[in-house]
């Protein structure tokens, strides 16, 4: 896989020019949108909406469709041709910018590819035509998505709050173009590169993720023997058989001298979806607030069990964890990460459990007798060691992807304002 770095093979600019909207270099220019476009102007929604939208016939690209600088199509709706003659003038053409202009979704902008082309858009998005050989609708669209474009789009916003933009106000959208087409397009090839490996790098996750997904169907069920029996070594067990079911509670609030020390106190807030391991909270309590309710030695099973079921992870530190979680403090004979990759395959199977009163919840009797499959310990550790490992490749590819759209953005910011030239 290629690698991402800013600044290859490119050099620094020398002279620069204070504009309206920031430093840019001598030779660029600042110029309004509306002298760079031979089109700028909203969509309309067919009378009858979503009535008269079909499985297939022209596209017609609503503000769900439109992502940041990229295109959401996975639930596109079609229209007619007698719909389409109804509004010609809102006809797509190749590479038509994109910009939400309403809705909570205001800001976000792509462009048409060839699979859009002679379609429509709804009133929420506007449509930006910009003229052949003055301005790259990549570069555009990249600049709208950018930090300073997304600064003019919110300098029309009062109080703070998206509410919409008006054509009139996109029209005045000043925009930084260097002097040449060929620089336009370097830089809009140099982002789009960036973008094509991030994206590489997204559906790299998501194989990985469905693998480990398919991995842990196959290795946390036994396999059938005769009739009905386990295969050799799994037995059916208890959550209560297999450690000691603790339910967290809440040191008293009012006793300064409880909190604010070093000691993890536990809520459901501060068990993420995607996370195994945790060692820190976000509220942390002293010795004397620990010694009032029950420790948790490290090493324990934390699964949330009031509103959102399931969510679970490995408390890493002696710690503690609050009422609405049940903690499994694992016997000798029962590995905590099989624990782990068992209850987090199994949350539909946890919330069947929950019963319902004000909320769904899983007392702690209740959640003592839910039973599952185990293997010996040997066999336990064998399967959670597969799984950890796959685990930590995708944490890898998580975390050089969070860096790659770092750089992508500080590449962004200096491309897009000439801060690093390409010529």
């Amino acid at each position: 896989m290629m690698q991402l770095k800013a600044g290859v093979a490119l050099s620094l600019s020398k002279e620069y020019k204070q504009t309206e909207i920031g430093v840019i270099p001598s030779d660029w220019d600042v110029i309004e949108l509306e002298s760079l476009t031979t089109k700028i102007g909203s969509g309309i929604t067919p009378t009858g909406g979503s009535s008269v939208y079909k499985e297939d016939g022209r596209p017609f690209v609503r503000s769900q469709n439109v992502g940041w600088g990229n295109l959401l199509l996975d639930d596109i709706a079609y229209i007619d041709d007698e719909t389409h003659q109804t509004f010609p003038n809102t006809e797509l053409k190749l590479n038509d910018v994109f910009l939400n202009i309403s809705g909570a979704s205001i800001g976000r902008s792509s462009y048409a590819n060839s699979k859009l082309v002679g379609g429509n858009v709804n009133q929420h998005v506007c449509i930006i035509r910009p003229i052949e050989n003055k301005l790259n609708p990549v570069y555009l669209n990249l600049f709208l998505i950018s930090k300073n474009g997304q600064k003019q789009i919110d300098s029309f916003q009062s109080g703070g709050n998206r509410q919409g933009l008006n054509i009139g106000q996109i029209r005045t959208f000043q925009i930084p173009v260097p002097k040449t087409i060929v620089e336009q397009t370097l830089i809009a090839t140099a982002l789009s590169d960036a973008d094509a490996l991030i994206s590489s790098l997204e559906k790299l996750i998501a194989k990985k993720r469905s693998i480990k997904q398919g991995a842990m169907q196959k290795l946390l069920q036994p396999k059938e023997g005769d009739g009905l029996s386990l295969s050799k070594g799994w037995e059916v067990k208890k959550l209560g058989d297999v450690g000691i079911i603790v339910t967290g509670s809440t040191p008293p609030t009012q006793i300064k001298e409880y909190w604010n020390g070093s000691i993890p106190w536990i809520t459901p807030t501060d068990i993420l979806n995607t996370q195994k391991d945790i060692f820190n909270s976000e509220r942390e309590i002293t010795n004397l607030g620990l010694q009032v309710i029950r420790k948790l030695p490290a090493d324990t099973l934390l699964v949330t069990c009031i509103a959102s079921i399931g969510k679970n992870a490995i408390l890493r530190n002696d710690g503690a964890c609050n009422q609405q979680i049940n903690a499994i403090i694992p016997s000798s004979k029962t590995n905590v990460e099989f624990l782990y990759f068992l209850i987090e395959n199994s949350k539909p199977y946890l919330i069947g459990k929950a019963g319902i009163t004000a909320t769904m919840m899983i007392s702690k009797k209740e959640f003592s007798e839910i039973t599952y499959s185990f293997p010996a310990f040997e066999e336990q550790t064998r399967i959670a060691t597969i799984l950890s490992d796959m685990d930590a490749e995708i944490t890898a590819l998580e975390t050089k992807l969070a860096k790659y759209k770092k750089v992508k953005l500080g590449m962004m910011q200096n491309l897009l304002m000439g801060k690093i030239r390409l010529v």
